[in-house]
């Protein structure tokens, strides 16, 4: 009897499965039909709202999305493997080279350090996950025709505050001493909060992923904040801080032009005009950074260049970048020894399993006589990647100038740093190591280690040899904030450098938020 009823109560199961999954198809194509005429009803409001309505309603939005969801497992297209399918674009187009090797965010940048360019072979389509600012544009009634356009704007605010050991408090004045935490940039006032940046970009980003035509792309930015500090160029808009010593300013650290020629190797980039300096690990715009301060060794390099850049592709390992430019943190207008013809030499190198780069060459090389910030870098940095959750990069520089003087001269009234303890031949060595650990989808650990030597005073104002090490959060509880508290402490050995010439130590914990629009 028993075996009798098996076979028709598997039918009868079969049968109740089978009307389940029809029902639930029923079910599934009501409900996405009914998402998708919610989606255009929603549209087309928002085609009649005022702009400011839809910015309201785009941060709400995303301030409810997660910075990072993990991709769906990729198919194989067309053949391909896995690892070949995901080097496909959302925008269909199938980028040149390896995948980029990190998710960013979390991270600042998902890519192998290379400064100065935009990434060869990949489309970098900003359109497809836009900040609030430009996704109250696509929504309004010319929405279209700015994602076709390329055109985008957008910006942070970045905040911050510090508890530091140093404070100076003299007997005459009971507020900390204005800038006792240096040579810790960029919060070197102690015990404060700061308006750090507010930045606004306007720019153009060619499809470098495409090879069937030339593309151009633009970049102007605004910063204005105490950061403004560590970015300007002598010759432009410089009196704010070298005549007034003013803490907070305005700069405009990129203003430049792109072209992108597809056809010669992989890719070949042309940016004309005024970059952040091609080398290191970090940079002066704070999403770009790994932590909420800055090393040593980024504090005292050059910051800014004016020229003609040229970035070549050679295959999907080696890249090659060189150009020309008027010297280190100097306007081509500028009379100072160190405005002159500047040559920069860098090399990119990615190894075949994608988890290993190395990057660097001359940053700017001349005949090194003493200027404003007429440095001749030589600079090299490793990277490498354990696996998902663990990667480290480690950064090496050595600068020099040469005829420094101790004191002011007429062709050289001001530094960017400080005249020499002793005349002559000024060189500096750092060496820096960031490893990370990535905690969850939208955290990181990040552990800083450096040591720094400014041989000649030339940089820090003393003599002295500086060890510092760091420990921070990098945590993003949404798609447009994000948190970096950290832990800093800070030794020199020759000298008493901290706390305005005090102390020979510095124990310093800080946070920034960064709030993007």
């Amino acid at each position: 009897m028993f075996k009798r009823l098996i076979p028709k109560s598997a039918a009868l199961l079969a049968a109740i499965v089978a009307c389940a999954a029809i029902h639930g198809t029923a079910f599934g194509d009501d409900a996405a039909k009914a998402a998708a005429a919610k989606k255009r009803a929603d549209a087309e409001r928002k085609l009649h709202e005022s702009f400011f309505a839809r910015f309201n309603e785009a941060y709400a939005e995303q301030m409810g999305t997660p910075v990072y969801t993990p991709p769906a497992p990729t198919p194989a297209l067309d053949g391909k493997d896995d690892k070949e399918a995901k080097e496909v674009t959302p925008q269909g187009c199938q980028r040149r080279g390896f995948p980029a090797p990190f998710d960013g965010p979390p991270y600042p940048n998902g890519e192998w350090q290379i400064g100065g360019t935009q990434i060869i072979g990949d489309p970098a389509n900003l359109n497809d996950n836009p900040y609030p600012l430009m996704q109250a544009i696509y929504d309004g009634p010319n929405g279209d025709a700015w994602r076709a356009s390329r055109f985008q704007i957008y910006g942070w605010e970045d905040v911050s505050g510090n508890i530091s050991t140093s404070h100076n408090i003299s007997p005459k004045n009971t507020s900390p001493g204005p800038n006792a935490n240096f040579p810790e940039v960029y919060d070197l006032r102690p015990n404060r909060v700061e308006q750090n940046q507010a930045v606004l970009y306007l720019e153009r980003q060619p499809d470098e992923c495409q090879t069937d035509h030339i593309d151009w792309g633009f970049r102007i930015s605004g910063v204005y904040g105490l950061d403004y500090r560590y970015m300007i160029s002598r010759g432009f808009l410089d009196r704010q801080l070298l005549q007034h010593n003013n803490y907070y300013g305005f700069d405009m650290p990129m203003m430049y032009f792109n072209l992108y020629i597809p056809n010669i190797f992989m890719g070949m980039n042309i940016t004309i005009g005024r970059i952040i300096s091609e080398a290191d690990i970090e940079a002066q715009l704070a999403p770009n950074n790994l932590m909420s301060s800055h090393s040593l060794l980024y504090g005292f390099d050059p910051y800014t260049d004016w020229g003609v850049f040229f970035t070549l592709k050679l295959n999907k390992n080696w890249q090659i970048q060189w150009g020309i430019d008027a010297g280190g943190d100097v306007a081509p207008w500028q009379s100072d020894p160190g405005r002159q013809a500047t040559g920069t030499l860098m090399f990119q190198w990615i190894s075949d399993d994608n988890k290993l780069s190395w990057y660097g060459g001359a940053n700017q090389f001349n005949n090194a006589n003493f200027g404003y910030n007429n440095l001749q870098q030589y600079v090299g940095t490793w990277t490498y990647k354990f696996n998902e959750k663990v990667w480290t990069t480690w950064e090496t520089w050595y600068m020099y100038m040469k005829h420094t003087t101790t004191a002011p001269t007429y062709d050289v009234p001001y530094q960017n740093g400080f005249f020499t303890t002793r005349g002559g031949y000024a060189p500096e060595f750092a060496t820096l190591d960031y490893t990370m650990f990535r905690l969850a989808n939208n955290t990181f650990f990040t552990v800083r280690n450096e040591f720094f030597n400014d041989m000649n005073g030339s940089r820090t104002g003393f003599t002295a040899k500086y060890y510092e090490t760091s420990i921070g959060i990098t945590w993003w509880p949404n798609k447009i904030i994000t948190v970096r508290p950290e832990l800093r402490y800070e030794r020199s050995w020759e000298a008493k450098v901290y706390d305005n010439g005090t102390r020979y130590n510095q124990v310093t914990a800080q946070m920034d938020v960064v709030w993007h629009f």
